[in-house]
């Protein structure tokens, strides 16, 4: 298929959407505009007096920082019958490396994104019905899924004019955390936790969300070059991943192979367990019984997070950094050396880290990373690429090695599926301000399961406990106070 190359008018003049605006706070900051001064001090530094806890103690009364087990597995908190993310056994309580395996609800993903991608079709939306419902549709439940999909893929009447594009900090996961809240307000019943609201919920957010993120990327891209926003008309027999290209490549348009690639991405973002960071807050929200639109854009926010999935464009900044510096991408000697300089702190950012190496939870592979690999090899050769996917793997053959050498690391370290995200989405022509996006868009599918499954299933608050450390004060009235 070639490139749709059709012009598409612009359906919003500059002073039709707030999407074009960049307003500034007037009003300063604190710390800027009564400054920093002594008697600021306490204010500002005081926390750091108070809020350290010896690490002797956490070993002490056995706390379980980070809900994490000593050998770095996860504390136990619940059951669920979504997913397994297995990368290690537990043979008399010590956790042995293995080969990772990914499972929705019994179904090993390799084998769903394989046969999406042997009959040349869209698999996301299998995927997503297959979280939602339990089971994996037969055709007419299929059809009739994308055409509930379809059906609200338009944006709610006068959305665009108060759409929350961000300011300076140009961040499209916040642009997609204030619009998920913005929903509330279009929804005549926003805090019906009945489960027919919450799949029709589920339905709007998997349907709009993608269109968000892309709108705002082109109203970025506009005000930037002082250009007119372009939006092309909703598309509803496009599937999610044609949806995103739609909106991002405008007249460029885009291959069905390309659109076919993106499809796998949201196949392996979709779900990944119950533990993550950011499907654990949308649990967390939802034990509560807040509404739908509140946990949803708290996962948005948990995923935003650099030790989450906002880390994922750090991988493309190290590759890049790596190809300008090592001359030759064949020699594992010097790749192996210039890994080193890195964690050493000597070159790159100086953090000291191998991005994309290592998992909570995969120790031998990480079954993500292989399947974008396997997939990604095709259109990179057919760009001429391939010697830079060449060069991933090596720097994922390699940093292991590396890694045990420098610091002495000695257990089990696979590469995790951000070391290759960079690469496939720079192929696909996605903006680095997308990438995190387009997780938040995938992931949409397994947090409608969490929620659904922690408002009927668990149907209990989720409220761990915290030990206090505290050292009794003398009250000393206002007036005495040094």
């Amino acid at each position: 298929m070639e490139p749709d190359k059709r012009f598409r008018k612009p359906t919003l003049l500059r002073s039709e959407t707030s999407a074009m605006d960049s307003v500034r706070d007037a009003y300063p900051m604190p710390s800027e505009a009564i400054k920093r001064g002594p008697v600021s001090d306490q204010l500002y530094e005081g926390y750091g007096a108070v809020d350290q806890v010896p690490d002797n103690l956490y070993a002490k009364l056995d706390v379980k920082r980070g809900l994490r087990n000593s050998d770095g597995s996860g504390v136990l908190v619940g059951l669920t019958t979504i997913s397994n993310v297995h990368g290690y056994d537990k043979v008399d309580g010590v956790a042995r490396p293995d080969y990772g395996r990914l499972t929705l609800r019994g179904h090993d993903m390799a084998t769903l994104v394989k046969a999406a991608q042997d009959e040349e079709r869209f698999g996301y939306e299998e995927v997503a019905y297959l979280l939602l419902s339990g089971s994996l549709p037969n055709k007419a439940q299929l059809d009739d899924f994308r055409a509930r999909l379809s059906s609200r893929r338009q944006l709610p009447e006068g959305f665009l004019h108060v759409f929350p594009r961000t300011n300076a900090s140009h961040s499209i996961m916040n642009i997609l955390q204030r619009s998920t809240l913005l929903m509330y307000s279009f929804d005549k019943t926003p805090d019906d936790t009945s489960p027919t609201h919450e799949i029709d919920v589920a339905i709007t957010l998997l349907s709009r969300l993608p269109r968000i993120a892309a709108i705002a990327q082109a109203a970025m891209t506009a005000a930037e070059n002082a250009e007119q926003l372009v939006i092309p008309p909703v598309r509803e027999e496009y599937s999610m991943a044609e949806s995103v290209l739609d909106v991002l490549r405008g007249n460029r348009g885009f291959t069905r192979k390309e659109a076919l690639l993106l499809d796998v991405m949201l196949m392996l973002h979709a779900e990944h367990g119950g533990g993550n960071n950011s499907t654990f807050s949308c649990r967390v929200l939802s034990s509560s019984g807040t509404d739908a639109y509140s946990a949803y854009s708290a996962a948005i926010g948990s995923l935003k997070g650099p030790k989450h999935g906002g880390a994922n464009y750090k991988v493309g900044e190290m590759i890049a950094d790596i190809e300008h510096n090592v001359r030759d991408w064949d020699n594992d000697d010097e790749i192996a050396s210039y890994l080193a300089r890195i964690l050493r702190k000597e070159v790159f950012d100086g953090a000291g880290l191998i991005y994309g190496m290592g998992h909570a939870v995969y120790t031998k592979s990480d079954p993500r990373a292989e399947l974008v690999k396997r997939y990604a090899r095709s259109l990179a050769e057919e760009r001429g690429i391939a010697d830079e996917l060449d060069l991933i793997e090596s720097v994922e053959r390699l940093a292991p090695q590396v890694m045990r050498d420098e610091r002495g690391i000695t257990k089990a370290v696979c590469a995790n599926i951000d070391m290759y995200t960079g690469f496939v989405y720079s192929m696909l022509g996605v903006p680095q301000d997308m990438y995190t996006p387009i997780f938040a868009i995938a992931r949409m599918a397994g947090w409608a399961a969490h929620r659904m499954e922690e408002l009927y299933g668990a149907g209990r608050i989720i409220r761990p406990a915290y030990n206090s450390y505290l050292t009794p004060q003398t009250y000393v009235s206002l007036g005495k106070r040094p």
